[in-house]
């Protein structure tokens, strides 16, 4: 029947374009839908009253609960609709009088139909319902009946109800698929978690106290088939000794630390949340190094997927810190407040943290040595064989792929290094100045590593001189890194993450204090062969065009001058074009006789006046 899924699928698709409004247009389109498509929509007069659903009618056609359950998301959406426009005023006091008594009576009328719902799924015979089913639509209805109660500001019985629904959507967790096993995941994470965890501070229950207590002390186990129900398939969600301690992915049993370290400070984990977290990441990386121990010669890719539920315990500690601290901030504690200054340790400590597994996984992508060594990967061949039957011949690996190898390393040596830069924005980090003294060595290892990839990458290209120069400024960077004193021992032997060793600092340094020395005797080779070419092509042209030059080493006498000569153009001066102006007659240009006959001419004519000839005159004279 899948109820919870139908449920949150139905929200996301509305909410992910629109507002609890819009969902609830869209709810109401909905339910027409499936009531015509049922032959129960009502015939006649509008207020028609319905013939009530049956357990019958949901044994016949599984369309009937979604009847129900469309006619109470509608109602939640419209109580969701009223508060969230209040919120959203800034002139409003909150929800109060009337809108207050509108919201409580929707989400009331929402309960009202997902408990019908479960009263006619209880009914097995007829219904034909499936535990799984059942628990799904209690679980629901116990989801809004705490919504009611947190609207009523009823916080223990809040706190009952809310826990009555965590503890059945985590056996339903348990029960389905992998998945199935997300959307209860979310749906807690979301909705139920921060409910419980804000009626428990109304409450004056102390943080420390972890959620799984809430729920055991809260549950309501008299005269609860659903507990019952719960308590024979899954039978350690409650027992007090499993709510202790928090269970791994694999149902083993986690520590929960009590305290955390950074940089020689303890300060106690005050947060139940945060210890559960930190406990997960334990867990995850005794996982890691197991994995890595009994699988040696695994491939590189198939290690660094194993970092993955490690990282996402880490992410899930970070994220548990800055909730801790937003809630902290939002009830008007100070920043020089105890809790306060523990939790911003903490979160230096779980974020820098997160930073070694992800630098750590970038490592082992890389492969040995960190990268330092680059070998040619066999190029894998086709099984199927020849149509002629001759063997095949096994071909280098192309220059092309050589190319995109250390394009990859180098991807993830930015990676590292921007990893390196955000932690010296971590509080109390700035004011450490060993540490950063640290983290600057490191950050010059895997820059001089990075430098040597890109050098590489030249030296395919066949730009010896430029991997020259890369390779200089990586044996300059690695120089930097051999004043690195490594850290203490990581707790998780075997597993690589941001410490680094002073032996593999000074093999890279041997390794490029070895490749500059090749490199500049090759640079200093291919400027021998270029000067002897140049001497080679000087030398081709004959001593008589070349006497100008000094021959250091003598002059060949076999190539004095070409003969016999060959018809070759040489350069004329522009001077004896000018001569030319002397004797052409350009058009304009009077002649040198006539020029005095002219004057004369004119002398003569001056005395005679000539008449002037009448121009006509326009408008304005």
């Amino acid at each position: 029947m899948d109820i919870t899924r139908f449920i949150v699928s139905q929200r996301e698709k509305a909410l992910l374009v629109g507002d609890y409004g819009s969902y609830r247009k869209q709810l109401s389109r909905r339910l027409l839908v499936v009531r015509k498509k049922l032959n129960y929509s009502s015939r006649g007069r509008k207020y028609t009253t319905k013939s009530p659903i049956t357990a019958e009618d949901i044994a016949s056609n599984h369309d009937f609960i979604h009847i129900l359950l469309l006619t109470s998301e509608r109602a939640w959406a419209l109580a969701m609709y009223m508060k969230s426009t209040h919120a959203a005023d800034s002139n409003a006091q909150g929800t109060t009088g009337s809108t207050k008594r509108h919201i409580v009576s929707k989400l009331r009328k929402a309960s009202n139909h997902a408990a019908h719902l479960v009263n006619l799924l209880q009914d097995t015979e007829k219904s034909k319902a499936p535990t799984e089913s059942i628990l799904e639509a209690r679980a629901y209805q116990q989801s809004l009946q705490g919504a009611i109660e947190f609207e009523k500001k009823a916080w223990e019985q809040c706190l009952r109800s809310y826990s009555e629904t965590r503890l059945l959507y985590i056996s339903l967790a348990r029960s389905v698929g992998n998945k199935q096993e997300d959307v209860f995941k979310d749906l807690l994470a979301r909705t139920i978690d921060p409910s419980l965890r804000f009626a428990a501070h109304q409450l004056k229950l102390p943080r420390t106290i972890s959620i799984e207590m809430i729920v055991m002390r809260y549950i309501q186990r008299d005269n609860n088939r659903y507990i019952t129900e719960v308590s024979k398939s899954n039978p350690d969600l409650l027992q007090e000794s499993g709510v202790a301690a928090k269970k791994n992915a694999q149902g083993e049993l986690a520590d929960t630390p009590k305290t955390i370290t950074w940089r020689s400070r303890t300060v106690k984990l005050e947060d139940a949340t945060t210890a559960q977290a930190l406990a997960s990441v334990s867990a995850a990386g005794t996982k890691l190094a197991s994995f890595l121990d009994t699988n040696p010669d695994a491939d590189r890719r198939v290690k660094a997927a194993a970092f993955d539920d490690v990282l996402i315990s880490s992410q899930d500690a970070v994220d548990a810190v800055k909730t801790a601290i937003d809630e902290l901030t939002a009830e008007g504690v100070a920043q020089g407040d105890l809790r306060m200054q523990s939790l911003q340790i903490t979160r230096t400590a779980v974020n820098y943290n997160l930073v070694e597994w992800r630098v750590g996984r970038n490592r082992v992508l890389c492969g040995a040595q960190d990268g330092a060594t680059f070998e040619s990967q066999p190029v894998k061949q086709p099984k199927k064989p020849r149509a002629d039957g001759k063997p095949r011949v096994a071909h280098e690996e192309s220059t092309g792929r050589r190319l995109t190898r250390l394009k990859e390393r180098v991807v993830l040596y930015d990676s590292s290094l921007q990893s390196l830069d955000s932690v010296k924005g971590f509080p109390g980090v700035a004011a450490d100045q060993a540490f950063i003294n640290e983290l600057d060595t490191k950050k010059a290892y895997f820059s001089s590593l990075r430098c040597l990839a890109i050098a590489r990458s030249h030296t395919l290209h066949g730009n010896k001189r430029n991997a020259l120069a890369l390779l200089a400024r990586a044996a300059e960077l690695s120089s930097q890194a051999t004043s690195f004193s490594p850290s203490a021992e990581s707790s998780n032997k075997g597993i690589l993450k941001l410490e680094v060793s002073s032996g593999q600092v000074n093999s890279l340094k041997d390794l490029l204090d070895r490749s500059v020395l090749q490199y500049r005797a090759l640079v200093e080779l291919e400027d021998l062969r270029s000067e002897t070419s140049e001497k080679n092509d000087s030398r081709s042209i004959p001593m008589i065009e070349r006497l100008d030059e000094y021959p250091p080493e003598g002059v060949d006498l076999t190539n004095l001058a070409t003969y016999p000569p060959k018809l070759q153009p040489i350069p004329v001066k522009p001077i004896f074009l000018d001569t030319a102006w002397n004797y052409i007659d350009y058009p304009g240009r009077p002649k040198k006789g006539t020029a005095a006959a002219g004057g004369a001419k004119a002398e003569d004519t001056s005395s005679v006046v000539e008449p002037k000839k009448e121009t006509k005159k326009g408008w304005f004279g």
